[in-house]
């Protein structure tokens, strides 16, 4: 390669699908990594930039990076979130953009669809809680929620509990639940599928497994819904009233210090005094490294609560990555070819 000359890899979500990285055990694989790298101070993570253009309705661009010094790569996530595109354009609420770059030189080394990893990365969190906090014999999962990670999650589930066999889904309108289960029941043949018409109640009640998938801020889930046993992926904002989380016998966050200065269900119980430090049983990576225990019985009611770590994308992302080159799959772009002054047509350019 000549001196002047940067190289990068660009993958589309196209070329991410057919290097197989829509593979959850990859995704479960590297999350889990990558929080027993940040437990052991072997990554940078920085706090995130956002920009919020609509405070009504939290439409926003964040910046979110963070660096894996052993793997010596650093990634960086540009996403977009933008609640009201399927009511107002029917298309997808988040788009994004990773990109990463070695640290030797500081090249990037890929330019990479970000929104498989989103949404993937939502689903192994997910599914790495209920891995150790479920029940291994669960056998009905309940939706509230239809959209693109809900779909991811019932994947992920599905993986980690492999005796799931009905799903309940509840969305806005009986339309999102007809789309959720025609897209969904290919995937997993054998899986009972059950469009409860907006009921809430009937998605959740009884069911083993709860999870809530929404952009709405308000208390969708009820704790009499909530079974002895179960356990419940808080994905969104507030999505649950207060009452769940009290009545649970653990709460588990992916991170609790993150999760408090957000405005999830918990986070406002806490700025509200209705909860403590005191009251979070664990983080997801002490159950994961044996320092606290799991679900040590069938009753115990579980809640587990992601507010989405970004260094999480950057280890799926350099496994997407990794098995991409592996497969040989993707564009190899020059981000320039010389340097600038070594560049012979220059006078051409040059305007003074």
């Amino acid at each position: 390669m000549k001196a002047g000359r940067i190289q990068f890899t660009y993958l589309s979500q196209s070329d991410l699908l057919k290097a197989g990285c829509f593979d959850i055990e990859m995704a479960l694989n590297a999350a889990e990594k990558g929080l027993v790298a940040y437990h052991n101070n072997e990554v940078l993570f920085p706090e995130k930039i956002v920009q919020i253009f609509n405070e009504e309705t939290q439409e926003r661009i964040n910046c979110l990076p963070a660096t894996f010094i052993k793997d010596k790569i650093c990634g960086v996530k540009w996403v977009s979130v933008f609640p009201m595109n399927p009511v107002k354009y029917g298309t997808q609420n988040l788009s994004a953009v990773i990109i990463l770059s070695e640290i030797e030189r500081g090249y990037p080394v890929a330019v990479m669809d970000g929104t498989l990893c989103s949404n993937i990365r939502v689903a192994a969190m997910g599914g790495l809680a209920a891995k150790y906090l479920a029940r291994k014999d669960s056998e009905i999962i309940g939706f509230i929620g239809a959209g693109e990670q809900a779909k991811m999650h019932l994947l992920a589930m599905k993986h980690v509990l492999p005796k799931l066999r009905e799903c309940r889904v509840c969305a806005k309108t009986a339309h999102e639940e007809e789309q959720f289960i025609e897209e969904l029941s290919p995937l997993i043949p054998g899986m009972e599928f059950v469009s409860t018409k907006t009921d809430g109640k009937k998605a959740m009640e009884g069911a083993d497994v709860l999870v809530t998938a929404t952009s709405a801020q308000a208390p969708l889930l009820k704790a009499g819904w909530m079974k002895l046993g179960s356990f419940y992926s808080h994905i969104g904002g507030w999505e649950d009233e207060y009452a769940v989380a009290k009545q649970c016998d653990k709460i588990v966050c992916d991170d609790w210090e993150t999760v408090k200065h957000r405005t999830q269900t918990i986070s406002r119980m806490f700025k509200e005094g209705l909860l403590k430090d005191e009251d979070i049983y664990a983080n997801i990576v002490d159950i994961v490294i044996g320092k606290k225990k799991g679900r040590e019985s069938d009753a115990e009611r579980i809640y587990f609560n992601a507010v989405g770590l970004s260094y999480i994308d950057i280890a799926i992302a350099m496994a997407m990555f990794a098995r991409a080159r592996a497969a040989n799959i993707g564009q190899i772009l020059d981000l320039q070819e010389r340097m600038i002054f070594e560049n012979k047509q220059l006078i051409q350019y040059v305007k003074l």
